[in-house]
C-alpha cells in the first residue's frame, strides 16, 4: 500500500492556485491579499479630537492644577466639519470626538476635566501637548503598506482597506470545487428511500467540508452511473473547477466502470493508501487543464476522513496558505484505543481540557467502524495513530488533529 505521506505529496504537487482577481472589499474576507496595498493618504487624514472636550493650546492650561484656568469658548466644531477654524492664544473651542482641531490647538481637554461651561469654561487639570489628539498619519502614513501581499484578509484588514479609501482589492480567489455522488442506491433527501435505497449523504457532507476549507462549492448531487452520462457531467465540471470530487464507485465492479468511463479524460490512479478508514481511493489529473480529481469511498465517514486528510490540504494550498494542514497537538487518552496494523489510524475523538492543569485530554468516540456517522458528528478532533501502533493504553499521549472551523 502507498503511504499517506506519499499520497499527500502526489496530491499537493497538483495544487493549482487560481489567478488573482479584483473583488469588492466586502467580498474579500477569508481570502489572501494578492497585492501590496499602499496607502494614498494618511490615516487619520487630519489632526482630530480623540474625546469630547475643548481644543486648547496646552501652554494656556498649564496652571490649571493650581487654581484652575478660565478660557472663553469661541465656538464649537462637530465631527465632519469642513469649515477651517483658528484658535487664538487664551481661547478654547468645544469639540466632539472625531472633530478636526482648529489651527494652533495642540491638545484636547476632556469634558470631565472642566466645568463644561458653554461660554467661559474652567479647566481644572492641565494637559500636555498632543493629549487626547489623533495626529495626522499616526496610524498609517502616505506611502505605507496598509495590507501586505499574502496577508489573510479578516475583519481588521477589511476595515483598514476601507479606512485608506480602497473599495476593491486583488485577492487569490477561492478554488472552485465540484462534488458528485454516484451510486444506483442513492436518492436525494427530498425523496423517500425505497427498499435498498439510501439518502445521498456524501454530496451534502463533502460540500460542507469544502466550504469549511475555503472553497467555492458546486454540489452537483447524484449522477447516473451510465458511462456516457457520467463522463459528460465530469467533463463539464472539469471546465469549471479547480478540484473535482466524486464520491462512490471507487472499488470493485463499480470502480472499474467509473475508471473506464473517465479513461479518455486522463489517468485516474485508484490505489490502496495505508490509512483507515478510507484505504481504497482514487486520484488523478483529468481534462485539458489537468484538474485534480478525487474518487472517494461511498461510505460517508470514510469519504469525510479522506477529504480531511487529502482534499482539504489541496484546497488550502490552492488558496495560497503557506501551511495547508490542521494544527495538531499532543493529548492524553482517557480510554484505550486499537488501530489496524500497517495503516495510519484516524479515529474520532472529543478533545477536552484538564480543569486542574489545563493540559489536553482526548476521549475516543465509538468504535472505528467506518459506517458510524453519528460519532463523527460528535467529534471535534481526529486521533492520529501511527502505522506501526496497534494499541494505545489510557493515559498515554497521542497526536490529535483539530476538526473545528477555528483550527
Amino acid at each position: 500500500m502507498r503511504s499517506v505521506d506519499e499520497q499527500l505529496a502526489r496530491v499537493l504537487s497538483a495544487a493549482v492556485r487560481p489567478a488573482p482577481v479584483r473583488v469588492a472589499i466586502s467580498e474579500s474576507q477569508g481570502l489572501l491579499c494578492a497585492e501590496e496595498v499602499v496607502a494614498e493618504r494618511a490615516l487619520p487624514g487630519f489632526d482630530q479630537a480623540a474625546v469630547d472636550g475643548y481644543a486648547v493650546r496646552s501652554v494656556d492650561v498649564q496652571a490649571a492644577a493650581d487654581t484652575g484656568v478660565v478660557l472663553p469658548v469661541v465656538g464649537e466644531i462637530p465631527a465632519g466639519s469642513r469649515q477651517p477654524r483658528r484658535l487664538q492664544p487664551g481661547q478654547a473651542v468645544r469639540v466632539v470626538t472625531g472633530a478636526p482641531l482648529p489651527t494652533l490647538a495642540d491638545a484636547v481637554v476632556p469634558l470631565d476635566h472642566t466645568d463644561e461651561h458653554p461660554a467661559k469654561v474652567t479647566v481644572h487639570r492641565p494637559v500636555p501637548s498632543a493629549a487626547y489628539v489623533r495626529r495626522t498619519g499616526e496610524d498609517v502614513q502616505t506611502g505605507d503598506v496598509a495590507v501586505r501581499r499574502g496577508a489573510p484578509i479578516g475583519a481588521a484588514q477589511v476595515g483598514l482597506l476601507a479606512a485608506v479609501g480602497r473599495d476593491k482589492v486583488l485577492v487569490h480567489p477561492r478554488p472552485r470545487v465540484s462534488l458528485i455522488s454516484i451510486g444506483d442506491e442513492l436518492v436525494d433527501v427530498d425523496r423517500t428511500p425505497g427498499q435498498g435505497q439510501v439518502y445521498d449523504v456524501n454530496s451534502y457532507a463533502l460540500a460542507a467540508a469544502a466550504r469549511d476549507a475555503g472553497a467555492e462549492v458546486t454540489r452537483v448531487g447524484i449522477v447516473s452511473t451510465d458511462p456516457r452520462r457520467l463522463r459528460e457531467v465530469v467533463e463539464g465540471r472539469l471546465l469549471l473547477s479547480e478540484v473535482v470530487v466524486i464520491a462512490g464507485g471507487v472499488g470493485g465492479t463499480a470502480g472499474a466502470e467509473v475508471r473506464a468511463a473517465l479513461a479518455d479524460l486522463g489517468d485516474l490512479d485508484v490505489t490502496r493508501v495505508a490509512m483507515h478508514p478510507g484505504s481504497v481511493q482514487g486520484f488523478g489529473r483529468l481534462g485539458p487543464d489537468q484538474v485534480p480529481t478525487f474518487v472517494l469511498p461511498g461510505n460517508a465517514v470514510s469519504a469525510l476522513v479522506v477529504f480531511e486528510v487529502l482534499v482539504r490540504p489541496l484546497i488550502r494550498s490552492a488558496l495560497g496558505k503557506s501551511n495547508p494542514h490542521r494544527r495538531t497537538i499532543s493529548a492524553s487518552l482517557l480510554s484505550p484505543v486499537t488501530s489496524a496494523k500497517g495503516r495510519r489510524g484516524y479515529l474520532r475523538g472529543q478533545l477536552l481540557r484538564d480543569p486542574g492543569n489545563g493540559s489536553y485530554l482526548v476521549q475516543p468516540l465509538g468504535t472505528s467502524g467506518s459506517h458510524l456517522l453519528a460519532s463523527l458528528a460528535e467529534a471535534n478532533c481526529l486521533l492520529l495513530i501511527d502505522d506501526d501502533v496497534t494499541e494505545v493504553a489510557a493515559g498515554e499521549d497521542v497526536r490529535v488533529s483539530f476538526l473545528s472551523q477555528r483550527a
